[in-house]
């Protein structure tokens, strides 16, 4: 009985040897295919074909393993594919669902497929949280724009962050730099970072991140610190170096570097270069550009920054020789060069280039090419300009920064009907957006326009900018009326205020307003005064009629700082006082006289008459120079004032032969002399001149214009204008000025009637018609009638004008301030006007 258990119990055992002999056999075939299959998985996940992995998964899924449902989770990821990946994910087992590497990978495919509450769900179920599962969710946050919510659950984090989880972190706070994200930042790098580890990784994280912060200092700590630096140690610190604008670092860095560059150090040093553009740099960037090996001499990312580079030094021909030989050439190579031409003035060069390119353009490609044209502004530009808006893709049409330079390129064109059309098209405008037309709107003339946008800003909720303030204060210049400049400066805030170029501003726009009490306040109030400050100052005494103030002024300007700009204001203040003598020592103090200063001396000159020595001065200049049409400009606007028709005859046919394409000086020429040939009643020749400038130049002259505020509205007025509420009011008061003004003994001068005068109207019903008058005449209806009238001009104030308004301020004891297009006319109770006639 008991033998017979015995071989039963041995037949048994033998039985199962036969059978686990056989399962494992299989098995091991099983495992082998299952091997095989994942490794080729990974193999063309990792040679990105994503697609090829799905359908290999298909065709073996029934020897798959999690490693390979993993992979395909992968392949979705990549390839966006939700719908894929959730039909894998309905096949999963509840054993493959609890794997974490799968549950890792589905955070990622969650996120990256935006479906966030599904990632959140998925992460809250799973008890056993590893930092790749902490990591995919912070990684899924930022993908989404969420950056709050990494802090959010770093916050609850229930383990200990390693390394992985680290680099997440490092590299989150480095891209929100917020308050919060630098605190987490840095208790991460007490706590968490360890200077005996070897992960060179987290090192790099970590310097990357304090860069960011402009922590440079313990960055430098960190990278002092590590054993094991590699290329991308290097390459943390020198881009931290460069955001930080530390250029000189980073090349002392790359100097000092022990390692081989990669195609990362050459873009950061050829970046660094090209930002410094001393000695120094220009020896280092080329030379590191002739020892760059073949292998990146088609890599477009570095030959971009060897361009820019180059360019950056002025370069020009040598990016051209690099240009040429790149085979391999993209429209960002495209784009370096384009910019590079700009940057060197060559904007003709941008658009030849443009017109080879034979690839698709991008938002950088138009910005670029939209700058060229608005620097040109030739009938090539406009055409091209036009062109490219007009094709420009729709998805660049909420491009802010395309949209930018397409603004300002119309703007420059003086298309603002165009440029108010695109305006108002954008659904996504920008601080930047709002700036550019307003800056627009001032370059065209147009001040309340401008501030109108400025007032469209705050009224959504929009913060100004410096830039923004620079140009509403640049409106208010423009303007010239004090409430209106008071309502702006009120509005910027007291930092601001301390800022050395909305102070230069400030200092202008005083001073053109004519107030030049609250510009020196202004100019006093500066700590750290540079030329602009002094230039601004000087100018604005000279507008103000205070010729001796600016030229004391300009002496305390060291001369080794004085710039060509400096000299001009002090000439003009010289010009606008009368001040010959003062002049004359200035001129001949002027180490290199350009073409602008000699002009500007001729001006002061043929305002005293003085053309003999004017025309000296021009003959000397045409000896090594070609002809310079302002100059002559200068000369026809003394003979206009000296009443020379034969003069003013001679200087513009001159003009006519030297100048034949300058249509805007020909114009304001022929303006002057049929002036003043009317001025001397020679109305037939007014009349030649007058037809001559519509039928040759075909340009209309500049309508004259005057404004003034009355209870906080400005009020516009041309000559003759019926057109205000009160016009009636308005030309019977300068009817009773006229009565007067005539007792006071003043005498209507028809010489600066610039027209024949019509059967029904006389010389003192014509000039009584001027705009300047006519706003000064709304003023004088006012009740109470303002203690000081203000009105600013846009062409120059006649003679009898002038007269009038000294003999009205005396008369009606009222101070009258008037800016016209070359000063400010400060007029006095006591009749007389700051500018003692120099006008």
């Amino acid at each position: 009985m008991l033998l017979n258990k015995n071989i039963y119990s041995l037949y048994r055992y033998q039985c199962l040897l036969i059978f686990y002999g056989k399962r494992n056999k299989t098995y091991s075939v099983v495992s082998a295919l299952s091997n095989n299959l994942n490794s080729t998985m990974k193999t063309l996940i990792d040679s990105k074909e994503y697609k090829k992995a799905l359908n290999l998964l298909y065709e073996h899924y029934d020897i798959s393993t999690d490693f390979t449902k993993n992979m395909a989770i992968k392949a979705c990821t990549k390839l966006h594919d939700y719908n894929e990946g959730h039909r894998i994910l309905q096949k999963l087992s509840p054993t493959s669902l609890n794997d974490p590497y799968i549950q890792t990978s589905l955070i990622h495919f969650y996120m990256q497929s935006h479906k966030v509450d599904k990632a959140c769900h998925l992460f809250s179920t799973i008890v056993n949280k590893s930092n790749p599962m902490y990591a995919a969710m912070f990684k899924g946050f930022i993908t989404n724009k969420m950056p709050e919510k990494v802090f959010d659950l770093y916050d609850k984090m229930e383990i200990e962050p390693i390394s992985v989880t680290l680099n997440v972190l490092f590299n989150a706070c480095a891209r929100i730099r917020n308050d919060r994200a630098k605190t987490i930042g840095k208790r991460l790098l007490e706590k968490h970072f360890n200077y005996d580890q070897n992960d060179t990784g987290v090192f790099n994280s970590a310097i990357h991140m304090l860069m960011r912060f402009s922590d440079v200092n313990i960055a430098e700590d960190v990278f002092h610190s590590m054993k094991n630096k590699d290329i991308y140690t290097y390459g943390a610190m020198m881009k931290g170096y460069n955001d930080n604008e530390e250029y000189e670092k980073a090349l002392n860095l790359y100097e000092k570097m022990n390692v081989k560059p990669n195609e990362i150090i050459y873009t950061l040093v050829f970046n660094s270069c090209a930002q410094l553009s001393n000695d120094r740099a220009q020896i280092i960037g080329k030379k590191l550009l002739e020892q760059m090996p073949h292998i990146y001499r088609n890599n477009n990312i570095i030959l971009t920054s060897a361009l820019h580079m180059l360019m950056k030094f002025g370069d020009v021909s040598h990016a051209e020789c690099i240009f040429k030989l790149n085979r391999n050439k993209d429209i960002i190579c495209y784009n370096a060069m384009m910019k590079g031409y700009n940057e060197n003035q060559m904007f003709e060069k941008t658009l030849d280039l443009f017109e080879s390119i034979r690839l698709d353009l991008n938002d950088i490609t138009y910005t670029i090419l939209l700058n060229a044209c608005a620097q040109l502004l030739n009938d090539r530009a406009q055409t091209i300009g036009k062109k490219l808006l007009e094709q420009m893709p729709d998805i660049y049409r909420n491009n802010n920064i395309a949209l930018t330079s397409a603004l300002h390129m119309l703007m420059k064109f003086g298309d603002v009907s165009h440029a108010e059309h695109i305006f108002q098209l954008n659904r996504e405008k920008s601080i930047v957006t709002y700036g550019t037309m307003m800056n627009g709107y001032c370059m065209n003339r147009e001040p309340l326009k401008c501030l109108n946008i400025f007032n469209e800003i705050k009224q959504l909720n929009l913060v100004p900018d410096e830039i923004v303030f620079n140009i509403a204060i640049g409106a208010c210049s423009q303007i010239g009326i004090l409430s209106r400049c008071q309502t702006v400066v009120d509005q910027i805030p007291v930092h601001m205020q301390h800022q050395l170029f909305i102070q230069n501003a400030l200092i202008n726009m005083w001073g053109k307003s004519g107030s030049f009490v609250k510009a020196q306040q202004i100019f006093e109030s500066v700590s750290n005064p540079n030329i602009i400050t002094y230039n601004s100052m000087i100018n604005v005494y000279g507008l103000n009629g205070m010729g001796s103030e600016a030229i004391e002024l300009f002496r305390h300007v060291p001369a080794n700082e004085r710039d060509d700009i400096s000299y001009i204001c002090a000439l003009n203040a010289c010009s606008h006082s009368g001040l010959l003598a003062e002049a004359r020592i200035i001129f001949n103090q002027v180490p290199t006289k350009t073409e602008k200063i000699i002009t500007t001396m001729i001006d002061c000159l043929c305002r005293l008459f003085l053309f003999d020595e004017a025309e000296k001065l021009i003959y000397n200049y045409e000896k090594t120079n070609s002809p310079y049409v302002v100059m002559y400009m200068a000369m026809l606007s003394g003979a206009r004032n000296h009443r020379n028709s034969q003069l003013c005859g001679k200087i513009y046919n001159r003009m006519k032969s030297l100048f034949p394409d300058e249509k805007q000086s020909l114009i304001s020429g022929a303006v002057l002399l049929s002036n003043v040939y009317s001025s001397v009643g020679e109305y037939e020749q007014a009349n030649d001149i007058r037809s001559y400038q519509r039928k040759e130049l075909g340009v209309k002259v500049k309508a004259g214009m005057s404004w003034t505020e009355i209870n906080g509205e400005l009020a516009q007025f041309t000559a003759h204008d019926h057109s205000h509420p009160r016009s009636a009011e308005i030309f019977a008061e300068f009817d009773r000025l006229a009565v007067e003004l005539i007792q006071h003994g003043h005498t209507f001068d028809g010489s600066w009637i610039t027209r024949p005068i019509n059967n029904d109207e006389t010389i003192q019903s014509v000039l009584c018609g001027h705009s300047e008058k006519l706003a000064i005449g709304l003023n004088l209806i006012q009740r109470p009638v303002p203690s000081i009238i203000q009105v600013t001009k846009n062409l120059r104030i006649c003679g009898d004008c002038h007269s009038v308004t000294k003999l009205i301020a005396k008369i009606r004891q009222v101070d009258i301030i008037i800016r016209d297009a070359n000063r400010v006319h400060h007029f006095f109770q006591n009749g007389q006007c700051s500018c003692q006639d120099h006008f």
